[in-house]
């Protein structure tokens, strides 16, 4: 090999090595210290497109779990204004009863369709319940988002409280003021409607629970698989960080032993 000045090919090799391993270096630095496989689009671009997608799959995912809780809550409020009403509703025919006491005297139906007036106020007043300004009872079903992408929802059914025929609104009409008004048959058939009412609610409650089943385990898998991806192995990677940091100074020492290699030329012009 000759002996030249000019051109340090060792030099320029070990320069080149010692780039690569210090660019390697910081790669796992930089991994290591943000936790994320991924630090630059150029790790693993494909890789950073799927993560995207499915990280943003995960929060929608969240979000409707969120939804399904409100609704939860929303038909659980509901099923307590039923549960009175049903109350409400029983006292009434209790009430009903006594008043077909033959025994009893003007004054003593009188105080009874005074509790029925109050009775009659609050039964209207409770079909006008509102969670968060939404109707409990409006006339408009409601439809419930239980998957990420919207392909999926659940119908929470309007429940027409008010209703004359469906509902308790034969005994909330203004025109009874009397238990004389009313039949044993109207309360029997109200309390009907409110049973029927809070079995749907029931029903529906069921279903949601499991729909946000489903949703909190799709989103753990979804977070899982995303891992997969964006996430650093600090086992594996802190390996390569010791593997890199010993190229590096082993190639920093090279570099300084190329270098002084063109001293030989020197000796030969003494």
């Amino acid at each position: 090999m000759s002996v030249v000045i000019n051109t340090n090919f060792a030099a320029t090799v070990a320069s080149n090595n010692l780039a690569t391993s210090n660019d390697m270096l910081q790669r796992s630095m930089n991994r290591l210290s943000s936790g994320s496989r991924i630090v630059n689009p150029a790790d693993d671009a494909g890789g950073l497109a799927v993560s995207m997608k499915l990280s943003a799959a995960a929060k929608r995912s969240g979000a409707a779990a969120n939804n399904i809780g409100n609704s939860v809550s929303f038909l659980q409020s509901q099923d307590g204004v039923l549960k009175v009403s049903g109350k409400v509703l029983e006292r009434i025919g209790e009430l009903k009863t006594l008043y077909a006491d033959p025994t009893k005297n003007t004054t003593d139906k009188a105080n009874y369709d005074a509790e029925f007036t109050q009775l009659q106020s609050e039964l209207s007043a409770l079909t006008t319940e509102t969670f968060n300004g939404v109707s409990l009872f409006g006339s408009g079903s409601l439809s419930v988002q239980v998957s990420e992408d919207g392909s999926s929802t659940v119908t929470v059914s309007a429940k027409p409280l008010a209703d004359s025929s469906s509902g308790v609104g034969t005994l909330t009409a203004t025109t009874i003021t009397s238990l004389t008004g009313i039949s044993l048959t109207a309360i029997t058939t109200a309390i009907g409607n409110v049973a029927t009412m809070r079995a749907n609610n029931g029903a529906e409650q069921s279903r949601l629970g499991f729909a946000s089943e489903v949703i909190t385990v799709n989103k753990a898998n979804l977070e899982s698989a995303n891992s997969r991806i964006i996430d650093v192995d600090v086992a594996a990677e802190s390996t390569q960080l010791a593997r890199w940091n010993i190229l590096v100074q082993s190639g920093t020492a090279m570099l300084s032993q190329a270098n002084q290699s063109a001293q030989v030329a020197l000796k030969l012009l003494q």
